[in-house]
C-alpha cells in the first residue's frame, strides 16, 4: 500500500505541470544514448506517447552521429569534426541522409507506434519533404565566429543553415493527432540535400513554432562549470559568457549557442538533459527539481 500511495504522490505531483503545458508544443533534440540503449529507447518512446496523451504536443528532431559514424567506417570514410559540426562532402551526405532519413527515423517511428494505441500515431518525415526545412550552405566563418570560434581552413562541404521551415506542415501534423519524427537534412534551391546539425535544426524549429520548450537529451548531466560542476539553472548572459570564455566545448557549443537562439527567438525554456537517465523527459518536466541544466530569458525570474 505504501509504494502505491507514493505513486499517487508522483501524479499528484506532475498535475500542475499537465494543466500548465497542456496544449503547449514541446521540441525534443533526440540523440545519444537514449539512441543507442534499447532500455533507454523503449523509455523515451513511452515518454513521448504519455506526453501527447495529457495533450502537449511534441515534435521530435533526432541526431544520428555515432551510426553516421560507424557505417562512414564501414564505407572506409573517415568522420571530421569542427566545433561539434560533421564535414559533409558529396559522399558523405549520400550516407548521412541514407541513415538519418531511411534507418534512424523509420525506427523511431517504429517503436512509439508500438506503444501509441489506436488514436496516436508517430509520422517521419525528413527536411526534404514537403520542403520542411529549406536550407543553403552553411555560412562557416560567420557560424564559427559568431560562437567564438575560429573558422575552419577548408570547405565544410555539404552541411547547411537553414533559412525556412515549413511550419504549416509540422501543425497540421499535430492538429491531425500525429508526432513528427523529423530527420534533419536539409533542401536547398535546386532540390539538393543538406547535413543540418541536429541542435540546429531542433532550435530553429523549435523557435519558429514559438515551443513552450526545447529538450536536449544528451550524454552529459547538463551544462557544467570548470570544475565539472552541473548548473541547474542559467538565463542566457550566464550560458553566452560560458561560451565565450571557453568553458562550454566541443559538442556542448552547438547546444547551447542552439538554445540561446531559440531563447532570442520566443521559446519559452530550454533544457539539456541526461538522456542516460530512464524516462528524463518525464523528470525533467513533471517534477519540481528537474534532472538537468535549464536555460531561461535573462527577464524571467528564477
Amino acid at each position: 500500500m505504501k509504494e502505491l500511495i507514493e505513486k499517487a504522490k508522483i501524479l499528484q505531483e506532475a498535475l500542475p505541470y499537465i494543466r500548465e503545458f497542456h496544449g503547449k508544443v514541446f521540441v525534443v533534440k533526440y540523440g545519444g544514448s537514449a539512441m543507442m540503449q534499447e532500455h533507454l529507447r523503449e523509455s523515451f518512446a513511452r515518454d513521448v506517447v504519455l506526453l501527447k496523451y495529457v495533450g502537449i504536443e511534441t515534435v521530435v528532431v533526432h541526431g544520428g552521429g555515432p551510426q553516421i559514424s560507424n557505417t562512414l567506417k564501414r564505407f572506409g570514410i573517415k568522420s571530421r569534426f569542427v566545433g561539434g559540426i560533421r564535414k559533409t562532402d558529396e559522399e558523405t551526405m549520400h550516407i548521412v541522409e541514407m541513415v538519418l532519413s531511411g534507418d534512424i527515423n523509420k525506427d523511431i517511428v517504429a517503436l512509439i507506434n508500438k506503444y501509441s494505441g489506436e488514436r496516436v500515431y508517430a509520422v517521419g518525415i525528413s527536411g526534404r519533404d514537403g520542403k520542411l526545412l529549406k536550407a543553403r550552405k552553411l555560412n562557416a566563418r560567420e557560424y564559427f565566429t559568431s560562437i567564438g570560434l575560429p573558422p575552419p581552413d577548408d570547405d565544410v562541404g555539404y552541411v547547411g543553415e537553414i533559412v525556412e521551415v515549413n511550419v504549416h506542415l509540422i501543425v497540421s501534423l499535430l492538429k491531425s493527432g500525429f508526432i513528427p519524427i523529423i530527420a534533419p537534412v536539409g533542401v536547398g534551391d535546386e532540390g539538393e540535400a543538406y547535413n543540418i546539425n541536429a541542435d540546429i535544426a531542433a532550435s530553429e524549429i523549435a523557435r519558429q513554432l514559438k515551443a513552450e520548450k526545447l529538450i536536449f537529451l544528451t550524454d552529459t548531466s547538463g551544462v557544467k562549470d570548470a570544475e565539472g560542476n552541473v548548473f541547474s539553472s542559467l538565463c542566457q548572459q550566464e550560458a553566452f559568457l560560458l561560451l565565450k570564455k571557453g568553458v562550454i566545448k566541443e559538442g556542448m557549443i552547438p547546444k547551447v549557442s542552439s538554445a540561446l537562439k531559440a531563447l532570442e527567438g520566443g521559446v519559452k525554456k530550454v533544457h539539456i538533459v541526461d538522456g542516460r537517465i530512464p524516462h528524463s523527459l518525464l523528470l525533467e518536466i513533471f517534477t519540481e527539481r528537474g534532472i538537468g541544466t535549464e536555460i531561461k530569458p535573462d527577464n524571467l525570474p528564477t
